[in-house]
């Protein structure tokens, strides 16, 4: 027999997990990219360094303006995540944006097996990668690029505003 008490608890999660879930997502992710942006628009360009690392098309761009490109999809996905405007297409971005940067900066360079690639989920490189945290990030976005901002959005109050007929 189930009880009552948990019978209502679980409704009440699933009453407001829509609100709430995507709400976390974009609050911390938003957070996260916008870090990076800022410290990318105060900092040196260290993209020359590695500017052979990136994937194709990215390869082809100039450093400085991949760099350019890199700070400011992270500044203006950010402030899209934070508002819930335009998520899906600035989530979709970042995700991007994250694969490139897992295989110019955090994947391992060299690995003989699955046990060393292993190693490199890790925060910290020890020679073997360090591919934890963007693979992190990319598991938050995709919820986002997928459903949505969530009803606490600039999104579902522009998406409801469209649907509400003009007064005659």
């Amino acid at each position: 027999m189930k009880s009552p008490y948990l019978v209502a608890l679980r409704d009440r999660l699933d009453h407001v997990a829509p609100w709430f879930a995507p709400l976390g997502l974009r609050l911390l992710m938003g957070w996260e990219y916008f870090e990076s942006g800022r410290e990318k628009l105060r900092g040196q360009n260290w993209f020359e360094d590695l500017q052979q690392a990136f994937p194709f098309p990215f390869d082809q761009l100039p450093a400085a303006l991949n760099w350019h490109l890199a700070t400011w999809f992270e500044l203006v996905g950010a402030a899209c995540l934070l508002l819930g405007l335009g998520t899906r297409l600035a989530a979709s971005s970042l995700l991007v944006l994250t694969v490139v940067a897992t295989a110019a900066v955090h994947w391992p360079m060299h690995w003989e097996g699955l046990g060393e690639l292993a190693m490199g989920y890790a925060i910290t490189d020890q020679g073997f990668g360090n591919f934890k945290l963007p693979l992190l990030f990319m598991a938050m976005l995709l919820p986002l690029a997928l459903q949505g901002a969530g009803p606490l959005s600039l999104d579902h109050l522009l998406r409801r505003r469209a649907r509400t007929p003009a007064p005659a």
